[in-house]
């Protein structure tokens, strides 16, 4: 695939999408660096502020199908992957597959179920496949999970343990719209709902292929260094307990990559480690003088991070 249909493609999703929702660019942009770099995706915020829009609006303009979970305490995980239901009829054993056998699973609220059930999630966002009575299913590509989470101090939340929380690639919040932002928003849902007119504008085999460009991606030596420089700060770092793991410098390396497409370029730059550094580490950081996962106090410790390590130079980049 060449760089005007790589950009012609993604630049008709954007705005396909944003004819939906409204004022959430960034977000959008990190869900599509998650697609493309086969990440999934973890969204904390308050009710409300259009995190399964977005999924669906997402999953519709990608002609891809998409299930939605609402999980509580007594969810089990059988309700999430599947399990076998006997035929009288025709005396078998048949499978009956959860809602995991999907393209986009959409989470919501991740943390409310037991932890028995939240790791029904682990086997299918690291390997792309689920094992239901010992056998092993394989999921359709592309497979993305989008999870919500609660405020930890919610009443009757169950903490993420750190081993899942690092098989997310991002962490993202939506936040609250701004004024102009909400005016539009009432506005363009006063009528209808411009979700049941969204047509696809990407096929599976198409995001397969901008898929298969991310690996294509040029790193230079020296965005290499500054992404380990990052990397070695945050195992260092006098108020960090445990710093970033080697799945979570990859997890950068590979959304730099495909934040590099998405910008339309062929190679990485600095500005690309730098944007991602909070949404890809915040949530793996475990602080000393806390549980672990409070990704909002991480950012301004990653800030402080970011500020005392050098960034390439030009004449540095020219490497590549």
């Amino acid at each position: 695939m060449n760089k005007q249909a790589v950009e012609n493609k993604l630049s008709s999703l954007i705005e396909n999408v944003g004819s939906v929702v409204v004022g959430k660019e960034a977000v959008l942009e990190q869900l599509l660096i998650a697609l493309f770099a086969k990440g999934h995706v973890i969204l904390e915020d308050v009710p409300g502020t259009g995190k399964t829009l977005l999924a669906k609006s997402l999953a519709r303009s990608l002609a891809c199908e998409m299930k939605r979970i609402q999980f509580t305490a007594d969810l089990l995980p059988s309700d999430v992957t599947g399990i076998n239901v006997f035929n009288q009829q025709a005396a078998r054993f048949e499978l009956r597959r959860g809602p995991v056998f999907a393209n986009i699973l959409l989470a919501d609220e991740l943390n409310r179920a037991t932890p028995r059930t939240q790791s029904s999630l682990l086997e299918c966002m690291e390997e792309r496949q689920v094992t239901i009575d010992g056998e092993t299913y394989s999921l359709d590509s592309p497979f993305i999970v989008v999870a919500t989470q609660n405020p930890i101090d919610n009443h009757g939340t169950f903490p993420l343990p750190e081993a899942q929380l690092d098989r997310f690639m991002l962490c993202v919040s939506m936040g609250y719209p701004t004024d102009a932002e909400e005016l539009a928003i009432l506005k363009r849902f006063t009528a209808d709902n411009p979700l049941d007119g969204l047509q696809a504008v990407l096929s599976r085999d198409e995001i397969r292929e901008l898929q298969a460009e991310v690996p294509k991606v040029h790193v230079s030596d020296a965005v290499y260094g500054y992404l380990l420089a990052i990397v070695a700060a945050t195992r260092s770092h006098e108020d960090i307990a445990f710093g970033v793991s080697p799945r979570g410098s990859l997890q950068l390396l590979k959304a730099v990559q495909a934040r590099a497409l998405l910008q339309g370029r062929d190679y990485a730059l600095p500005d690309d480690v730098k944007a991602l550094v909070k949404p890809v580490f915040a949530h793996r950081l475990i602080l000393k003088d806390s549980f672990g996962g409070e990704a909002n106090r991480a950012h301004p410790l990653l800030d402080s991070l970011l500020a005392g390590i050098p960034v390439p130079t030009e004449a540095a980049l020219e490497s590549r």
